[in-house]
């Protein structure tokens, strides 16, 4: 999978731990599905993920890695990718925007990616299929560019990976999963968690100024492929400046995930929030104490690898010291109590870490044992701060 800040590779073992904990789940929603790495573990594990985010790249990503079945499009996919690997270079605007205007790419990989691209366009290909072809070229672009992981800024120099030539490989597709067909949206936040409804909701949101669409607009354009207006040195999309996320503004990410996190319907949610990000621990457990008991598990990580470098100004001069080099991330679980209406009275009752259905009573479910943290073995649960009121009824789409 591409690099990516953000990226929950090494806490992904355990999200997979705690959404099997939640008895009789077969249906997880990923809210801010990223990469999908997350949703195709799931994915594995024999659960029906319903994975959204609201770029383009992204929602391609979850096209392959979650909705997109092997049995139904390894084979072709294989032989188009054959078929890709032998054209033969064109230089035309993407080479200018990523090559020669700026440095992420190589001209000579650049004007592959090109050629590849244009192919895949012409082809007017089945919307699955196309995914998997672009989730290749994305992925065999990222293994030859020239940043440090993200797309705020290429390197002054070449890396040392970006003069080897790019290769098309088949993206890691997974046979569909025991619980059913997995579905990709792009959709806002809300506006997804309004929509959807699963036994669990893994909760991933952009935690401070830093936008995703900013971090990966050479992913983004090469989804589109619709050759945007760019600006400054970093030639970002125009649409950098134009499509605000409240989740990167720090008045309105608070009510936000707020807003959110009273919408989904899920027995269950599981909420990572950085120490890096705007909101603290203690404003979190409040918001989803709304729902139900709370546990948190605190998890100590490396920070992403441009903090590790430095800071550096536009000369390449090494300029500043950086604050930190650990974050830590926190992992909230909410066991929500019983809906009275809704979507979610129609589903089993589910409680995590019991293996049997909640009981019918109104009261609220028993704690869930305490589970380990990564950081000093910590875990915490806290009660419900009160009641959640009935929730609306709505049909399942």
């Amino acid at each position: 999978m591409i690099k990516y800040l953000g990226s929950k590779r090494l806490l992904v073992p355990r999200i997979v731990e705690l959404v099997k904990s939640v008895a009789g789940a077969s249906e997880v929603i990923d809210l801010f599905s990223g990469t999908s790495r997350v949703g195709h573990a799931l994915k594995a594990e024999g659960f029906r993920v319903l994975a959204n985010d609201h770029n383009a790249y992204a929602h391609t990503l979850a096209r392959c890695y979650v909705e997109a079945d092997r049995e139904d499009l390894a084979e072709r996919a294989e032989a188009i990718l054959g078929e890709l690997s032998k054209l033969p270079p064109r230089e035309g605007w993407f080479t200018e925007s990523f090559a020669v205007r700026t440095r992420y790419l190589q001209p000579k990989n650049a004007a592959r990616i090109e050629a590849i691209r244009e192919d895949i366009a012409r082809r007017a290909l089945d919307p699955l299929l196309e995914s998997v072809l672009l989730v290749s070229l994305m992925e065999a672009a990222d293994r030859v560019d020239s940043t440090t992981g993200v797309q705020m800024a290429y390197l002054k120099g070449w890396s040392a990976r970006s003069h080897n030539d790019l290769v098309l490989r088949l993206p890691a597709l997974l046979t569909r999963a025991k619980g059913g067909k997995g579905e990709a949206h792009m959709l806002e936040a809300l506006q997804a968690a309004e929509k959807l409804s699963a036994h669990v909701a893994y909760v991933d949101p952009p935690y401070n100024q830093h936008s995703y669409l900013g971090n990966y607009h050479v992913w983004e354009t090469l989804v589109r492929w619709d050759a945007p207006e760019s600006y400054g040195i970093a030639g970002k999309r125009i649409d950098v400046k134009e499509r605000k996320s409240p989740f990167n503004r720090r008045h309105e990410i608070g009510p936000a995930l707020s807003a959110v996190l009273d919408a989904i319907d899920a027995r269950t949610l599981i909420v990572s929030f950085s120490d890096e990000g705007w909101l603290t621990r203690e404003a979190i457990e409040t918001m989803c104490e709304k729902r139900g008991r709370v546990r948190v598990i605190e998890h100590d990580y490396k920070r992403y690898v441009g903090a590790q470098i430095g800071i550096y100004n536009p000369s390449g001069q090494k300029v500043g010291k950086v604050s930190h080099l650990r974050n830590v991330e926190y992992i909230f679980v909410v066991s929500s109590a019983p809906a009275s209406s809704g979507r979610a009275s129609a589903k089993k009752e589910l409680t995590p870490d019991l293996r049997t259905p909640a009981p019918a009573s109104p009261s609220p479910p028993s704690p869930p044992p305490t589970g380990s943290a990564s950081r000093g073995g910590r875990a915490e649960a806290r009660s419900p701060a009160g009641t959640r009121g009935p929730r609306r009824a709505r049909r399942r789409p």
